[in-house]
């Protein structure tokens, strides 16, 4: 089997939620919160991520309205992930993300890990659920194929 090395990202204007996986792509995990203060900043703390998991592609949440267009917000955050994409050299593929932040919530109250003020946590959890999609998709599409 392949090892995977991607990095999920839930880009936010405040935050951004950064999560991993493991080298057989089964289990997507949150790594950390970046804080963003400024775009030079976030690429820099993305690079040492990259660089310290070795990681092969990039994973972006894109917050699709509740009506599947692609909205403003959408429209910032592919904005920021090309850029990023083009700097680290790093292909992208984005998935799906509405409500990720509430299915992230109700995940930590569940597990009673969970603090109204700790947006971090939520950010976090939400990039894990963004990877843990990709990665169950990609899982799928695989079985598929070796099934032909």
């Amino acid at each position: 089997m392949k090892r995977v090395a991607a990095l999920g990202l839930d880009v936010g204007r405040k935050r951004m939620g950064v999560a991993g996986c493991d080298g057989t792509g089964l289990i997507a995990t949150g790594l950390t919160t970046i804080y963003r203060t400024s775009f030079a900043e976030d690429i820099k703390k993305i690079q040492d991520i990259v660089r310290e998991r070795e990681v092969e592609i990039l994973v972006v949440g894109l917050p699709y309205t509740l009506d599947g267009n692609i909205g403003s917000q959408a429209k910032q955050v592919q904005k920021f992930a090309n850029k990023i994409s083009q700097i680290l050299k790093l292909p992208l593929e984005y998935v799906d993300e509405r409500l990720t932040s509430v299915e992230a919530e109700a995940r930590l109250k569940a597990s009673k890990k969970f603090s109204t003020r700790d947006k971090g946590a939520i950010d976090r959890q939400a990039a894990a659920i963004i990877l843990q999609q990709w990665l169950d998709r990609r899982r799928s599409e695989e079985k598929v194929i070796s099934n032909k």
